[in-house]
């Protein structure tokens, strides 16, 4: 594989130079300072985190970490970024798993990377990461929290997310619990306009959650699938073919993969090939899902930069004939155009 390092910043500048587009009536996106427009975007990461805390919901707060050796410790990281050409990172850590906007806000500030946070719970892995009250009300209530945050802002703050982020189990038939998330993520989404990021590993429930959102008048382009590289061809095809999004958000280049492995940066070019070939290169959004401090291991444990998309895909693409215009239609139009505040409904 040829990483062309030297060129690749190079190829990023004329992203960012051409990147520019019509400012339109609802071309507003939220980040954690505030609104822009969706020409101001730039080189965008759809999916990393900042931190992470796994001890779940019950047991979770700012009391588990000290913001400023946080800030400390990933400001290298976002910088690295920034010299890629990045000029925004959207953070998925959800509330009750480590959100932290004030430390988004703080790493934004010092750095110039634009930061996107979001709202939403987590319900995968048994719904540990849910919290209780998530249990005991309706759909209704918990959207009208998650509205309250996008309107009014986080814990008292006026820092206001961009995005939803939800998740489901790996089932194909949505448990209980999971659809009323999914029917919180449709209303917040028909109130604010807010995209629906939903973590979904395999096809099956991912077809549920769009025939579901579409039973709620949401329609399909307001949602995507995070970890789609979880599914098939197939299954990443039908999604798109619905209007849906396809998140290949685990690019990470292990020089102990073979390229025929799953999860490669061949398989990666591979799977974006194929899905531009079957005309919805329109619908794919990239990123790492890399990162992270993790808050229960001493330093916040290992660390994985936000760089090989840029170091190894990049370069790949390039071998198999994308164009700057294909390449900055994933990492500047499709973003732009993803986190957009505007509701997409199916009526």
């Amino acid at each position: 594989m040829n990483t062309l390092k030297n060129s690749l910043p190079l190829i990023i500048i004329i992203l960012i130079i051409t990147s520019c587009r019509p400012q339109t009536e609802n071309g507003n996106i939220m980040t954690v300072n505030g609104s822009l427009f969706s020409s101001d975007l730039g080189v965008t990461l759809s999916h990393e985190h900042v931190l992470v805390d796994w001890i779940g919901a019950d047991s979770t707060g700012y009391h588990r970490w000290d913001r400023t050796e946080v800030v400390e410790r990933v400001l290298p990281y976002v910088l690295e970024a920034r010299e890629k050409g990045v000029h925004t990172i959207a953070e998925f850590t959800p509330a009750y798993l480590g959100r932290d906007p004030f430390i988004l806000a703080e790493l934004s500030q010092r750095t110039g990377v634009q930061i996107i946070t979001n709202t939403g719970y987590y319900g995968a892995v048994d719904n540990r990461f849910m919290p209780q009250h998530a249990f005991d009300e309706s759909a209704e209530e918990i959207a009208v929290r998650w509205i309250d945050e996008f309107e009014n802002g986080i814990d008292g703050s006026d820092l206001r997310p961009g995005f939803m982020k939800i998740s489901v189990a790996e089932e194909a038939h949505l448990s209980e619990q999971h659809q009323k998330i999914v029917n919180a993520a449709a209303q917040t989404h028909l109130t604010t306009g807010m995209t629906i990021f939903s973590h979904t590993i395999g096809d099956e429930p991912a077809i549920a959650q769009i025939e579901q959102l579409k039973s709620n008048g949401v329609s399909p382009s307001a949602w995507v699938w995070t970890h789609a590289q979880s599914g098939s061809l197939e299954g990443n095809e039908f999604i798109a073919k619905e209007g849906g999004w396809i998140s290949l958000d685990g690019v990470r280049y292990d020089p102990d993969h073979h390229p025929d492995d799953r999860g490669s940066i061949e398989w990666y070019a591979e799977r974006i090939s194929a899905l531009k070939d079957a005309g919805f290169l329109k619908q794919i959004l990239l990123s790492h899902d890399a990162g992270w401090y993790d808050a229960g291991e001493p330093d916040g444990g290992v660390f994985r930069s936000y760089t090989d998309i840029f170091d190894y895909l990049l370069p790949e693409l390039t071998e198999r004939g994308f164009t700057e215009n294909e390449i900055r239609q994933l990492l500047v139009t499709n973003p732009a155009n993803v986190f957009t505040i505007q509701i997409h409904s199916d009526q």
